[in-house]
């Protein structure tokens, strides 16, 4: 039997470049998708092109209903689950004083009750086999102050405290649980940041270089492996020093 992993928010960015690292380290992909099917079929494409096992599920994190259904396919279609990692998020930024509630709430809903919903569905399968690995992927928001990201830091923060809660709940019943922080990752979301202000981010980062989807990639493949097997509960931010 082969390993399977479901990656939520696989259609693009981070979540593309997890699917297709660990499709290179032989896992089956679950590619989850709200909004791009076309997207999320190409990934699929190229997962196959590799030589495992990939099929598209189209969810919203958010809802509890269409998660279940979620889960429940992947276990028609693969069997066992052996690695969930959390990616499907949202970012609006907004300052404060011009956070609205419908941004707010939808925030909330699916970078907090989004992993949770699919973190408390993945236990239920992996603790029937005493194995697991859940990993959330945070931000580097989550430990420093962005200004414009009162709430997309309050959901990362939240990713951080809940991990460590997942962990130390799940580690008896064989399920490890991290998370990694990425900092200025090279994704279609920095497109729309002007020139200017993308040159203040580079010179702010000691490593003078925007992270790649990959870099966050291999470090969710170590973190799946059996090098880092006694590691859980731990945040893992991965920012070229912009932190420090």
């Amino acid at each position: 039997m082969g390993k399977t992993a479901l990656i939520t928010g696989a259609s693009r960015g981070i979540g593309k470049a997890i699917a297709l690292r660990l499709a290179k380290d032989g896992y089956d992909i679950a590619v989850n998708f709200n909004s791009n099917q076309e997207a999320a079929e190409k990934t699929a494409e190229e997962i196959a092109a590799l030589g495992v096992k990939a099929v598209t599920y189209k969810a919203d994190t958010s809802d509890i209903d269409e998660v279940k259904a979620m889960f429940k396919a992947i276990r028609n279609d693969f069997g066992a689950l052996d690695v969930l990692v959390n990616n499907a998020g949202i970012v609006d930024d907004a300052y404060l004083l011009m956070v609205n509630r419908q941004s707010l709430e939808k925030s909330l809903a699916i970078n907090i009750q989004g992993y949770i919903n699919c973190a408390q569905q993945a236990a239920l399968r992996m603790a029937g086999a005493g194995k697991g690995i859940i990993i959330n992927i945070s931000s580097v928001s989550s430990v420093i102050a962005v200004e414009g990201q009162t709430v997309y830091s309050a959901t990362k923060g939240a990713v951080n405290s809940m991990t460590a809660t997942m962990a130390k709940e799940l580690a008896p019943r064989g399920i490890r649980v991290n998370a990694v922080a990425p900092g200025f990752v090279g994704t279609d979301m920095l497109k729309s940041i002007p020139g200017d202000l993308v040159d203040r981010y580079i010179d702010s980062i000691p490593m003078k270089r925007f992270g790649t989807a990959e870099d966050v990639a291999n470090v969710v493949a170590s973190l799946c492996s059996d090098s880092f097997s006694y590691m859980t509960g731990q945040v893992l931010v991965l920012d070229g020093g912009l932190s420090l």
